[in-house]
Parts: structure tokens; sequence; C-alpha cells
């Protein structure tokens, strides 16, 4: 099949080529749908994250109120882990409309099950000691947590939401070729309509735009972080 059909591939490689870099700066609103993307990223991601946190407190052994809560917590978070982002767009569309908000939706969903998980065996991973030494002085449940748990899981919370940016910058772009908006319905747009240059200078664009943040976000995570935080 690859040998029959590989002269439409060298077709398709000979409509992308040269890229049409000049429709960077010539599109008009091409960078408003970048920062579109950018916006329903963070915004799910902060969305998602503080959620899988709140969850996580539920779903570990050392912080849950009921041991029942903590089972059906962990099996939300399977089945969230279990269904495609694209199927709870689809929900969401129904729902809200096409566009940009219920892409952001989507992705805060999708940053549950993972990193709620995450969240969850970090909680499960802190030091008893210092959650004694609280208790001893007679501190409550949600003391221990604020005194004691916190100050453990914080650096690896933030550390694993910067990842989660990274994960969902390149999920909001997927989105948005399905109609979630932003750079990715643009590429979609310029597939649909045979521009295949165009198409190509929009992939280079979404490759330096994830490398940049990948970078950024690098460089934020260890001004904010200790380096052990980081390995």
């Amino acid at each position: 099949m690859l040998v029959t059909e590989f002269h439409h591939l060298v077709r398709l490689a000979g409509e992308m080529l040269p890229p049409n870099v000049a429709l960077l700066w010539r599109k008009p609103g091409l960078f408003e749908t970048i920062g579109t993307t950018l916006a329903m990223t963070f915004l799910g991601t902060v969305t998602g994250c503080l959620l899988a946190f709140v969850l996580a407190l539920v779903a570990a052994r050392n912080t849950t109120l009921h041991p029942a809560l903590r089972s059906a917590t962990r099996l939300l978070f399977g089945l969230e882990r279990a269904t495609p982002n694209f199927v709870v767009l689809l929900v969401l569309f129904i729902s809200f409309g096409y566009g940009p908000f219920a892409a952001m939706i989507a992705l805060a969903i999708g940053s549950i099950g993972m990193f709620g998980k995450l969240f969850a065996d970090a909680i499960e991973e802190v030091e008893a000691g210092p959650c004694e030494a609280v208790e001893l002085v007679g501190a409550g449940r949600w003391q221990v947590i604020r005194y004691a748990v916190m100050p453990q899981v914080l650096p690896v919370v933030v550390g694993r939401s910067f990842y989660a940016f990274d994960v969902n910058l390149r999920a909001a772009i997927a989105l948005g070729v399905y109609g979630g908006g932003g750079v990715g319905f643009e590429l979609q747009l310029a597939m649909k309509v045979l521009r295949y240059a165009d198409a190509f200078a929009l992939i280079l664009l979404i490759i330096l735009l994830i490398t940049g943040m990948e970078r950024v976000s690098d460089a934020v995570r260890r001004r904010l972080l200790p380096q052990g935080v980081l390995k």
C-alpha cells in the first residue's frame, strides 16, 4: 500500500512546499487565534488542576473522609482517563455549542483524571512525621492538611501543573481542528480548502508555538521550584 500510493505523498509534499510563510503576517486575526488557543489552554489547565487537587484530597488514603469516597473518586479518575477528549468535546458541543469555551471545559475535564491521580499519589507519599507532629499539638484533620500535607505536596502539584499546561496546549490545537477554535481551526480550514502551502506554514507556526511555550514553562518552573522537584 505504501509503495503503490507513495506518489500521492509526493504530490502532497509538492503542494505544501514551499510553505506560505507570508500568511503569518498577512492573514488578519491569526495572532488573535493564537491568543485564543493559549487562553483556553491556560484556563483549562488552571480549572482542571484546581479541581484535580481538591478531588485528590478525597482520593488519597491519608486525607480522605471515608474509604468509600476514596474508591469512588479513584473510579472517577479512571473513567475520565479512559474517555478521549474528543468524545467529551462532542458532548460539550451539544451543551454549549462550537467554540473555545467548550474546548476549554474539555481540557479542564481531561486534566482531572490524569493529574488528579498524580496529585493523590503524591499526597499519599508525604512523610508521616510532620503530620503526626501537627496532630500531637491538637490540630484537626483540615489543619493537618493545611500545615503538614500541603507544604510537602505543593511543589509537586505546581511542577505537574506546568506539565499539564504543556499537554493541554497540544490537546487544544487538536480540539481546535474539530471545532474548538484557535489556531487548530485555522489549520483545519486551510486543509479543507486545499491550501496546503498555508497549512504547512501553520504547522511550522504550531511547532514554534509549542516549543516556545515549553521553554517559557521550563524557565518559570526552574525559578519557582527547588531543583530536586524537577528531577
